[in-house]
C-alpha cells in the first residue's frame, strides 16, 4: 500500500483540479503510478500566505499521459473518494510535524519536504486523516480494505 501526499496550490501552473486531476510532470511518474488505487493527501505549501496545509484526501484511480499537455501525466482521481478535511491541519503545530517522513537522520526537515509528490508513510497518513476529518472510519468511503495503524 503506498500513501502519499500531494502539493497543491490554488494558484498552480497546473491544471489541477484536486476532486478530479492532479497534473505533473514526469519526474513524479514512478512514484504517483505507486498510489494507483491507494490513498493520498493533499497539502497546500507553507509558501503559500494562510495556508490550509493539509486540506483533503483522495484515492488516485488511474495515471494517464496529458492529452492536452504534451509530457505531462495526470493522476485521476477515484470518483467520490476526494473528501476536504473539516479542519486544516498545519504541517507544523506546537506538538511538530504531522509528516514525519521528512525528517532526516538527525531530526530535521531534509529536503523530501520540497518534493511535490511523496511518499508517506502509513502512521503519517492515519495522524493527518484523523487530524483533519477526526473519525476516519464513519467519514472515509468504504472502498478497499484500511492499512493497520
Amino acid at each position: 500500500m503506498t500513501f502519499a501526499v500531494f502539493i497543491h496550490r490554488s494558484d498552480s501552473i497546473y491544471d489541477d483540479d484536486p476532486a478530479e486531476r492532479y497534473q505533473f510532470p514526469p519526474q513524479y511518474l514512478s512514484r504517483v503510478q505507486a498510489c494507483v488505487g491507494d490513498w493520498i493527501v493533499y497539502l497546500e505549501p507553507r509558501k503559500v500566505a494562510n495556508t490550509r496545509g493539509y486540506f483533503a484526501v483522495a484515492r488516485v484511480q488511474e495515471v494517464i499521459p496529458d492529452p492536452k499537455a504534451p509530457g505531462m501525466y495526470l493522476a485521476l482521481i477515484e470518483d467520490g473518494t476526494y473528501l476536504d478535511f473539516t479542519k486544516p491541519v498545519a504541517f507544523r503545530s506546537q506538538d511538530g510535524l504531522m509528516e514525519l517522513g521528512v525528517l532526516n537522520e538527525k531530526g530535521r526537515i531534509s529536503g523530501r519536504a520540497q518534493s511535490a509528490v511523496r511518499p508517506l508513510s502509513p502512521a503519517d497518513f492515519h495522524r493527518i486523516v484523523e487530524a483533519g476529518l477526526g473519525e476516519v472510519d464513519d467519514l472515509l468511503p468504504r472502498i478497499g480494505e484500511i492499512a493497520p495503524h
